[in-house]
């Protein structure tokens, strides 16, 4: 059984641009802050996605946050009906184990931090719940709990975990940490069957991560603290103080401490995971008709299969076409086939160039 007294913080990571999402997805409105998949946003989603858990006490949310999103922050958990939680406003990113550094120096020191991307999807919040119900007696000791996707295809855009002996109940103790691999190693991967879609959802107490700062990331832990030293304090927000701040290195926490720590383990879990991390998964976690066509926005498909259309106001027409993507935002209009959404990037690196030689 869980320990009753250790209270479940969750820290919700919301500083993501979105890019692969353009044009609907952009610095300004990026994707965490847009109802891609509901009618709720997906910070929405996310920071409700505790609701109902029993099995240990809550605490107020903990959002770290672009300060440029500050109010559009506030405005929607307000409408998610969350009336008590701490904005942590970073005056600029530096990855996600300075984030969560944040997060932990405002956390009583024996509560688990629950950290969780705001852009990722989850379908199965009764999986997840059991997931987290697993992990509390490791996380109650000191360890540090990964939540590995049980993986369904030889996927290459995820990094992925090697998971060694069982450590509780259905917990393994991780072996190592996998970078994205090639088709080939993915295939051998998923065959093999010990390894888990790293989904970047972690779970440990604020002091045991702080104490892992300590040993392996000393001058990120000071460049933290001195930030929350000279913040600025509004009601529910916090803006750490910039100077200082800015003297943080740059590190995720899979790199920072995940890997260097010696008690990590994994709970794989199958709950309709998506990271939404471009417009083919959105297709895939969308609702579809019976020609498996996912389309939010006014649209006309007339013998069309398998596509997507997003638009924010003018009406699609497809006519006998198959596997496109077909966006419409904020008067940019972007159509690229099913399958290459990745090329995306492309076309925000080409529209950044454009910028550079305008302005030059």
């Amino acid at each position: 059984m869980a320990n009753r007294s250790l209270k479940i913080v969750p820290v919700i990571l919301s500083g993501g641009s979105g890019t692969r999402l353009w044009p609907v997805s952009t610095p300004a409105h990026p994707k965490q802050l847009l109802p891609l998949t509901a009618d709720e946003t997906m910070l929405q989603l996310t920071i409700k996605r505790i609701e109902g858990f029993s099995t240990a006490p809550l605490a107020p949310p903990i959002v770290v946050a672009n300060a440029a999103h500050a109010s559009l922050i506030e405005e929607q958990i307000t409408l998610a009906g969350v009336k008590d939680y701490l904005i942590l406003l970073e005056p600029f990113g530096r990855n996600t184990a300075p984030a969560i550094a944040l997060a932990a120096l405002e956390t009583p020191a024996s509560n688990a931090m629950l950290v969780m991307p705001s852009d990722h999807t989850i379908a199965d919040l009764p999986s997840f719940h059991t997931a987290i119900a697993r992990a509390l007696p490791l996380v109650a000791k000191g360890w540090f709990v990964t939540f590995g996707i049980t993986p369904d295809a030889p996927e290459t855009g995820y990094g992925y975990i090697k998971m060694g002996e069982t450590c509780g109940d259905m917990i393994h103790e991780v072996v190592r940490f996998v970078e994205k691999p090639n088709a080939d190693r993915a295939a051998e991967m998923l065959a093999e069957g010990n390894h888990a879609w790293n989904a970047g959802i972690f779970m440990f107490r604020a002091d045991a991560y702080l104490a892992a700062l300590e040993r392996h990331q000393p001058d990120m832990l000071a460049a933290v603290k001195a930030s929350l030293e000279g913040a600025e304090r509004n009601g529910l927000h916090i803006a750490p103080d910039p100077q200082a701040f800015a003297a943080c290195p740059s590190d995720s926490v899979d790199y920072a401490i995940m890997e260097r720590e010696a008690r990590v383990a994994c709970v794989p879990v199958n709950m309709g995971w998506s990271d939404v991390g471009s417009w083919d998964s959105l297709h895939s976690v969308s609702a579809r008709d019976t020609d498996n066509n996912a389309v939010r926005g006014e649209a006309l498909l007339l013998g069309a299969q398998n596509c997507l259309v997003n638009s924010d106001g003018p009406r699609v027409t497809l006519v006998d076409v198959d596997d496109l993507i077909v966006v419409v935002s904020q008067g940019e209009v972007m159509i690229l086939r099913r399958g290459e959404s990745q090329k995306v990037r492309k076309v925000t690196e080409a529209l950044k160039a454009a910028v550079s030689v305008t302005l030059a």
